[in-house]
């Protein structure tokens, strides 16, 4: 279940650097047990980063939600349990050579992550 994430809460940790914004995915993710991306009719939204295909993912829909414009604006914020996560999407991701574009703030800023670090990170 999604937490209640206040606007002011919202402003303060988009501004965070891109190693705080990972930090606070893994706390809320390990907390509330939901990770949330974009998807639309066609499938989960997918963005090239440094060449390589990549998957946004934040810790609240809130995060996705502001994604969800332009070329996305047909794209609505969709959750997978953490259990499903580590059970099913490290494996998938990393068979299908997909990294994690991880809570990336609205100037495209964030850290990228092998599924594999972030599934260790995940389990602590």
């Amino acid at each position: 279940m999604s937490f209640k994430l206040s606007t002011t809460e919202r402003d303060n940790t988009i501004a965070l650097s891109n190693y705080q914004r990972y930090q606070y995915f893994i706390d809320k993710v390990a907390e509330h047990g939901e990770i949330w991306s974009l998807a639309n009719d066609e499938g989960w939204v997918t963005l090239s980063a440094e060449g390589d295909n990549c998957l946004p993912i934040w810790p609240h829909e809130d995060f996705a939600a502001q994604w969800a414009t332009g070329d996305w604006v047909d794209c609505t914020p969709k959750s997978v349990t953490l259990e499903v996560w580590l059970k099913r999407w490290t494996k998938g991701l990393k068979s299908d050579e997909t990294l994690l574009v991880v809570f990336p703030n609205l100037e495209e800023e964030a850290l990228l992550v092998d599924p594999e670090e972030l599934d260790e990170d995940l389990r602590g």
